[in-house]
């Protein structure tokens, strides 16, 4: 709750004595304090830090011993994503420790949004307050899925000055981490095109439509070998309807549609704002999905610049601003709350003390490695680029 109140009160404070709410500096050390928080914190959010770094410490045995990559088949963890296997093997040169990995993928996550953030918010305290309610927790556990979504938003300059080589060159980068960035692809051809609001209402209902129809569980079908090593994502899109992402997509539309006219002057926030149109068709389209709204997170830029221009326009700044900063509250105690019932946030541990938190299922349930326990660094945090461990080079010294 603190980490929420530091910029909003920022916020507030700013706009009341009118300082730059631009400030490059403060929003860099805000996301830098968010990242080690999150980047330092000892296996929370769930069941994929698990899989991520059992997967990583394979990948750095075979560093560590000199190993040939091929032969011990560490590109079949995930065989359509090499990038993401090859900044595995890039990471182990320096680490072979799990939380030292976590907390280098955490530091590049960060970095992306810090960049994408700085160059499309108008109003960074209230972008932080959007991304908090929106997508905070999730860079927890997602890793991923977060890490390719903050890294294909580094090609908007080439949308918006329209390079498609640019643009392709990103973009397949960020495939190469999770393949579900594909879905980034359509932004160049959208681009800053101008739709009526007619025309908006209608691609949402036809979105709605193939939503409720066997369309996307087809679709995720064919993305069954995404991530194989994933046992425990449920990506079916054959169950209920996700009443919720109905009920977030009103609410962004909303707002979007009572001030679309904002929209006709600068290119870039057209681009955003179709992105934040996108946020909301993919919502809809993956609406009988437990997961299909991780597809989402690729337009999630959108949503957050488009909304700060919004609510800190200036006859917004007392209704829609306020509104905003309740929603983002509740949106962030909702996941809290969800999340809590597996003990995934609280209380907070770091990985600098050892042992681990009595009582978390997660753990009883999927650690790999009990020494980790009993030793948060017995496997070298730092290593020479050459590949030898710390200890390793002692004894060979000896």
């Amino acid at each position: 709750m603190i980490l929420f109140l530091i910029p909003v009160s920022l916020y507030f404070y700013q706009m009341r004595v009118g300082v730059e709410q631009r400030n490059a500096v403060q929003l860099g050390v805000y996301l830098a304090g968010l990242a080690f928080f999150v980047g330092m914190s000892d296996m929370f959010g769930g069941y994929d830090r698990y899989i991520y770094s059992e997967i990583f410490d394979s990948i750095a045995n075979v560093t560590t011993y000199s190993g040939n990559y091929n032969a011990n088949d560490v590109f079949s963890y995930f065989p359509s994503e090499k990038g993401y296997t090859m900044l595995n093997i890039i990471i182990s040169f320096f680490t072979e420790n799990r939380y030292i990995f976590i907390l280098i993928l955490t530091l590049i996550i960060y970095s992306c949004l810090f960049v994408s953030i700085k160059r499309y918010a108008v109003n960074y305290p209230f972008a932080i307050i959007l991304f908090l309610g929106l997508w905070f927790f999730f860079t927890f556990t997602y890793l991923r899925q977060v890490l390719g979504a903050t890294v294909v938003w580094l090609s908007l300059p080439y949308v918006i000055d329209r390079k498609l080589w640019k643009f392709l060159l990103i973009w397949l980068l960020a495939c190469t981490l999770h393949k579900s960035a594909v879905i980034f692809f359509p932004v160049y051809f959208i681009g800053a095109h101008v739709f009526a609001k007619d025309d908006v209402i209608k691609f949402m209902i036809i979105a709605l439509l193939f939503g409720i129809s066997p369309i996307p569980n087809a679709l995720f079908s064919a993305y069954g070998d995404m991530s194989q090593v994933e046992l425990q994502s449920d990506y079916s899109a054959s169950g209920g309807l996700r009443i919720e992402y109905a009920i977030e997509v009103i609410f962004f539309l909303w707002i979007i549609l009572k001030n679309y006219q904002l929209y006709d002057v600068s290119k870039t926030d057209r681009v955003l704002l179709n992105l934040s149109l996108m946020f909301c068709a993919t919502l809809l389209f993956f609406i009988r999905s437990d997961n299909g709204g991780r597809l989402s997170w690729y337009y999630m830029i959108g949503v957050i610049c488009t909304l700060t221009n919004i609510a800190t326009f200036r006859i917004n700044r007392h209704n829609i601003a306020p509104l905003l900063i309740i929603v983002c509250f509740l949106l962030m105690a909702r996941v809290y709350h969800g999340w809590q019932a597996y003990m995934n946030l609280y209380p907070y541990k770091t990985f600098l003390t050892d042992g681990h938190r009595k009582g978390d299922p997660v753990f009883d349930n999927y650690e790999y490695d009990v020494n980790y326990d009993g030793d948060k660094m017995y496997r070298d945090p730092l290593r020479f680029a050459w590949g030898f461990t710390i200890d390793q080079w002692k004894t060979y010294n000896k």
